[in-house]
């Protein structure tokens, strides 16, 4: 995820700049490693602004880190958070660009129960925020539709394929991943390798995370996202030539996190620009029908916070097929 997320910000840099920057001045970034623990990326990152080093924050990392941070800075400067999240959290000059758990995931867990008849769910996820809130929406729907949750785990870093053999013993037809990272490909490896056959639905798995896996020929594993770099809309197809143009044909894959960068940044200057400060009473007070064009479309926020459709994608080899879009 990484040099894609790096790249998407720098392409939204570089076309703000081309247009004179944000408020006259030109766009900068200060890069912050968000994979260490929580409270050091925060401390960090409230450090940088108390210098006066940054003016605002483009965040695409777990749920865990967006709170530390949002705590840290106190809403003394704006902060645009890319990723889907697990809902709440609202304060002061912070703008969600990603899903909520009904939005991102509920419309998958609905046809897997229609289109495979899967009514025996294991939830498994690693042990933060995320994770647990969307597990208690899951529950929720999957209750309403008469499925079964027959089995929950919540692991730390780097034990997900301990899971392995409680998973097969409760027979699921359908397994809920809010896996990250190298627990999501770890896990997803090896219950391919073991032959398991169980339909898995994930909720951070993209293109970078499918190639990790080494690709997968089972049918049974899908991705529930706002972006995949297979969308063939016009607003998809550009963004993916301006991103080849920029960084050449052989550049790290595009993928619905890397791309959140893009759209982080450009939400921070569009809302910048329509304020005519950084000053966050002043975002939040034009932050409503605030627009970007970006890959998947025009995004607006409403609430501070965008609802977009999201899409279903199978994973076919290396590569998503699009199954189904959900409004």
């Amino acid at each position: 995820m990484g040099p894609c997320a790096i790249n998407c910000a720098v392409l939204a840099a570089d076309e703000l700049n081309a247009r004179a920057g944000v408020l006259g001045r030109p766009v900068e970034l200060v890069l912050v490693d968000g994979g260490r623990p929580a409270r050091r990326v925060a401390a960090e990152v409230a450090e940088l602004v108390g210098s006066g080093t940054v003016q605002a924050v483009a965040g695409s990392h777990a749920s865990d880190v967006r709170v530390e941070i949002v705590s840290a800075i106190a809403g003394r400067v704006p902060f645009a958070y890319a990723p889907p999240y697990e809902g709440g959290g609202h304060a002061p000059g912070v703008y969600f660009l990603g899903e909520t758990p009904g939005r991102q995931l509920a419309p998958g867990i609905e046809w897997l129960v229609d289109t495979r008849r899967a009514r025996r769910w294991f939830l498994v996820g690693n042990d933060y925020i995320w994770p647990r809130l969307v597990h208690a929406s899951a529950r929720r729907r999957l209750r309403a539709r008469g499925a079964q949750v027959v089995g929950e785990s919540f692991v730390r870093y780097g034990e997900a394929t301990r899971l392995l053999d409680r998973v097969a013993d409760t027979r699921p037809d359908a397994i809920l991943l809010t896996l990250i990272g190298s627990d999501l490909m770890a896990f997803n490896r090896a219950y391919a390798a073991a032959g398991l056959g169980a339909a898995r639905l994930c909720g951070a798995l993209e293109e970078h995370g499918l190639l990790g896996i080494g690709g997968d020929g089972t049918g049974e594993l899908y991705a529930s996202m706002g972006y995949f770099r297979d969308l063939t809309t016009d607003a998809g197809l550009d963004f993916a030539e301006r991103y080849a143009a920029r960084f050449g044909r052989d550049a790290p894959m595009l993928n619905a996190h890397g791309h959140g960068c893009y759209e982080a940044v450009a939400m921070l200057a569009a809302l910048a620009e329509r304020a005519g400060t950084l000053a966050v009473p002043a975002l939040d007070a034009v932050a409503d029908g605030t627009t970007v064009a970006s890959a998947r479309g025009t995004i607006t926020l409403r609430g501070r916070q965008v609802r977009h459709p999201v899409h279903l994608g199978r994973a076919d080899g290396l590569d998503f097929f699009l199954e189904k879009p959900f409004l």
